[in-house]
C-alpha cells in the first residue's frame, strides 16, 4: 500500500487520582481514560526519497516548530529504526484537538503514527515491544493503542482495559486564553513523597497490622475500585473526580466558572480534562450540548461523544489505505 489515513482520537479522564511523588521523580497515578470522538487525522504516504517529511495543518504554533520535536515525527522515526525501514514517508497531520488542553492530542497523534506506519510498512511487531515503544514516547501513548475505557496506573502508562460504558454526549470547552503547563500543574499539587508512608501502610494493612491510611483515603480507594468494576462505566455521576481541579482552579478561576456554567446549562456532571485547561460536561443529548455551547462564544467548543473500544479499534484498524 502507498497511503494510509488514520484518525487520532482525544481522551478525557473520568477519574484522575495523584497518589504521590515517587523516588524516580514521577508521580504515581490512578486514572480512568475514555476516548471521545473529537479527533485529528494523519495521512501517510510512501516516498522514494529517504527520511520523514511532516506537515502540520490546523495549528499555527505546531506548524512552525522544528518537526523533530513533534511526537508524530518521533514515533515514526522510532519505528523506522526498530523495523529497519529505509524508504521515506510523507506525513500530513490535520489538527482539530486543541494542544495543551489535557485532551491527549499529542499522545494520540503519536499512537496513530505508530499504528499507521506499521500498517504502511506491511511489517509486524510483537505487542509487548509495541507498548514499550509507545511508553517511551509519553505516559498516555500506550492507552491510545487500544482506546475505549481503561485503567491507567503507575505513571498512567500501565494500561488495563475496563468494560465499555454506554455512549455519553459531551461538550468540551477549550478556553481561548488559558494554557496549563502539565509540569506546572504537578508542582501546584504539592504532593508528598509516596513511598515513605503510603506503601508502608499498604504493606502493613496487607499483613494484618494497623493501616496508616485514614478512613477518608480508604473510602476514596474503594470508590475508585467500584468505578473500575462498574459495567455502567461512568456509574454514579458523583464518581467523576480530578485531583488537578483544586490547584488549577485556584490559579485559573475562569475554569471553575466554565464548569459551573456547564452544570447550570444541563450538564449532569462536569470536570477538568487531564491537567487542563479544557473543561468538559456530560449531557443527555447532543442537542442540549449544542445549546450549552452558545454560552461560550469566545472559546472553542466541541460537541462529541464517547468512543467504545470496539468502535475505536474498528476506526484505527480500518484506516483507509490505497
Amino acid at each position: 500500500m502507498d497511503e494510509v489515513r488514520i484518525p487520532a482520537f482525544a481522551k478525557i479522564n473520568v477519574r484522575l487520582d495523584v497518589l504521590g511523588k515517587r523516588p524516580d521523580g514521577f508521580h504515581e497515578l490512578r486514572t480512568i481514560f475514555q476516548t471521545i470522538s473529537l479527533h485529528d487525522e494523519l495521512v501517510m504516504r510512501r516516498t522514494r526519497g529517504p527520511g520523514i517529511a511532516l506537515r502540520v495543518e490546523g495549528n499555527a504554533a505546531l506548524s512552525v516548530e522544528p518537526v523533530e520535536k513533534n511526537l508524530v515525527y518521533r514515533a515514526v522515526d522510532l519505528l523506522r529504526h526498530e523495523l529497519r525501514v529505509r524508504g521515506g514517508v510523507e506525513i500530513s497531520l490535520r489538527k482539530k484537538i486543541p494542544a495543551g488542553r489535557g485532551l491527549g492530542g499529542g499522545s494520540s497523534d503519536a499512537a496513530a503514527a505508530l499504528l499507521g506506519y506499521l500498517r504502511l510498512s506491511g511489517k509486524k511487531l510483537e505487542a509487548a515491544r509495541w507498548m514499550e515503544l509507545a511508553a517511551s514516547l509519553g505516559a498516555d501513548v500506550p492507552f491510545f493503542l487500544h482506546g475505549g475505557r481503561a485503567l491507567g496506573v503507575s505513571k498512567g502508562d500501565e494500561i488495563y482495559p475496563l468494560p465499555d460504558a454506554g455512549k455519553q454526549y459531551l461538550l468540551v470547552v477549550s478556553p481561548c486564553d488559558i494554557h496549563v503547563s502539565t509540569p506546572d500543574a504537578y508542582k501546584w499539587l504539592n504532593t508528598q513523597p509516596l513511598y515513605r508512608k503510603e506503601v508502608r501502610g499498604i504493606l502493613r494493612a496487607a499483613a494484618g497490622r494497623k493501616a496508616l491510611t485514614n478512613a477518608a483515603e480508604a473510602s476514596r480507594i474503594w470508590r475508585f475500585c467500584a468505578l473500575c468494576c462498574s459495567v455502567q462505566g461512568t456509574g454514579p455521576l458523583s464518581n467523576f473526580a480530578n485531583d488537578f481541579e483544586g490547584p488549577v482552579f485556584l490559579r485559573h478561576p475562569r475554569l471553575k466558572q466554565i464548569k459551573r456554567v456547564l452544570l447550570q446549562n444541563g450538564a449532569a456532571e462536569a470536570s477538568l480534562a487531564g491537567s487542563g485547561s479544557a473543561v468538559f460536561g456530560v449531557f443527555p443529548s447532543p442537542a442540549t450540548a449544542r445549546r450549552a455551547a452558545v454560552r461560550f462564544p469566545h472559546d472553542q467548543t466541541f460537541v462529541c461523544e464517547t468512543i467504545s473500544r470496539d468502535r475505536y479499534i474498528r476506526a484505527v484498524s480500518g484506516a483507509r489505505v490505497r
